[in-house]
């Protein structure tokens, strides 16, 4: 079974919550499954729940009202004021009014667990990191050596740190987590494998935020190839990624275009080139630009010159990071990280015609691809289809009016932002979100009178979580 990390495990459930399968909901599950697991494992009838007070304490609390015919008695570290989320605190208040034994716990002298016949470990979950002290290090070394049967919440409390509860069973919930030894119990708590293809708002949460201590070029120097028969798919594709929060954007283009890209907006920086459109001549410039950059975009506006081609197949391999679009994608170039094509330009570099499929058929011969050449590819459409080749997801924000031309040049900008803080299969899922999303709030302003700078203004709006 695949192992899920601690922040992955969060964006699913940020995730579940926007497709609308509340946190409430997977908590019940969770505590649910966990008493199922309690009362196949006790020899006894007295339980004792020593809990923390986040979702794991949440988790065990629902456990404490499943365990019918026991003697259960809830230990919460600290106050139950101090309940950090909300479905953790409705379930403390629900034993409360239902006159569970509960005991609020200052001092682990207070814990007394020598009459215990089982001891649940609810302190911490994946999220602990650093080193444990106070109550809750004094709390896993009264578990420690209480001598009696454990079964820890999730993981056991401490994994990875300075103290770790040593438990006989983990009850983890949907997928094991990294690092679990021993018995380990995998819960099914009712995610369904929908809401882990579907893109939503933990994938955009995966992102992070910027940092307050952050400087000018830490959230990402992007470069953008573009322009010479086309001036405003290049001068898209900036602008977007700067909504998207690049600190710094650079557009490339051809001499003509340049002139007339730097007329769009004095927050990008424009490297005049040599001629009419991209040729060898340009290459060391580039180089210097390229080595200056996180992410190179590429292939916006660019027209298919020979001389264009040529100069491309050079570039690509230069690159760290690239998100190839338009004009760039030609099956004889050296693709490599992100590409974004459309159907026919799908058609274009694969031979794969996908047109008279849906998105469902579409998802094998898309994941093959992406596995034979090492690329992760944005496949836009209707239902946009984003693989690495080992996973396939989609995304379903959008709209018809988003079929206006420069959608998809701001679709590479936003991807290039997020590719400079992200790794490639989660920044092509975010942008895709993102950039349905900023069109959704659009439309029903503009309806079909949209048009691609409207959809770039949205891009901060659409961030928002």
């Amino acid at each position: 079974m695949t192992i899920i990390s601690a922040e992955e495990m969060n964006a699913l459930d940020i995730n579940c919550r926007y497709f609308g399968l509340l946190p409430l909901q997977l908590m019940e599950n969770a505590g649910a499954a966990l008493a199922r697991e309690i009362a196949a494992r006790s020899k006894g009838k007295r339980i004792a729940i020593v809990a923390g007070r986040g979702n794991n304490g949440g988790d065990a609390f629902v456990a404490a009202r499943h365990l019918d015919g026991f003697d259960v008695t809830v230990y919460l570290l600290g106050r139950s004021k101090d309940i950090a989320t909300e479905e953790a605190k409705r379930n403390w208040q629900i034993l409360e009014r239902l006159d569970y034994d509960l005991r609020m716990i200052a001092d682990s002298v207070d814990l007394s667990l020598e009459k215990s016949d089982l001891i649940v470990d609810a302190i911490f979950g994946t999220g602990v990191r650093g080193t444990i002290k106070g109550l809750e290090a004094q709390a896993i070394d009264a578990i420690n050596s209480s001598g009696k049967p454990v079964i820890s919440v999730d993981v056991p409390s401490g994994q990875g740190t300075n103290k770790v509860v040593r438990s006989d069973v983990s009850v983890t919930f949907h997928k094991p987590k990294p690092n679990m030894s021993g018995n380990v119990i995998v819960a099914d708590i009712g995610i369904p494998p929908a809401a882990e293809f579907f893109v939503g708002e933990g994938d955009l949460w995966l992102m992070g935020r910027r940092s307050l201590e952050s400087h000018k070029g830490d959230s990402g120097r992007i470069l953008v190839i573009g322009g010479g028969p086309y001036t405003g798919a290049p001068a898209l594709s900036a602008m977007a990624a700067l909504r998207a929060g690049a600190d710094i954007v650079t557009v490339a283009a051809p001499k003509a275009a340049a002139r007339t890209i730097s007329g769009y907006s004095p927050n990008l920086i424009v490297q005049q080139l040599s001629a009419d459109h991209l040729c060898p001549a340009d290459i060391p410039v580039l180089k210097e630009q390229i080595a200056r950059h996180d992410v190179v975009v590429m292939g916006m506006g660019l027209g298919r010159h020979a001389e264009t081609t040529e100069s491309l197949a050079e570039i690509m391999p230069l690159c760290k990071k690239t998100v190839i679009d338009a004009d760039a994608l030609q099956p004889e170039l050296p693709l490599k990280g992100i590409v974004t094509p459309h159907a026919g330009e799908f058609k274009r570099i694969s031979g794969i015609a996908l047109v008279d499929l849906d998105y469902r058929e579409r998802a094998k011969p898309l994941k093959e691809f992406a596995r034979q050449k090492g690329l992760v590819v944005l496949l836009k459409g209707k239902v946009d289809l984003i693989s690495d080749g080992e996973v396939v997801r989609a995304n379903t924000t959008g709209n018809p009016g988003m079929t206006v031309g420069g959608t998809g040049d701001v679709l590479a900008g936003i991807t290039a932002a997020f590719y400079a803080r992200a790794s490639a299969l989660r920044a092509a899922s975010a942008a895709a979100f993102v950039n349905g999303r900023a069109g959704d709030l659009v439309y029903p302003e503009k309806d079909f009178g949209m048009a691609a700078t409207d959809v770039i203004e949205k891009i901060p709006e659409a961030m928002r979580l």
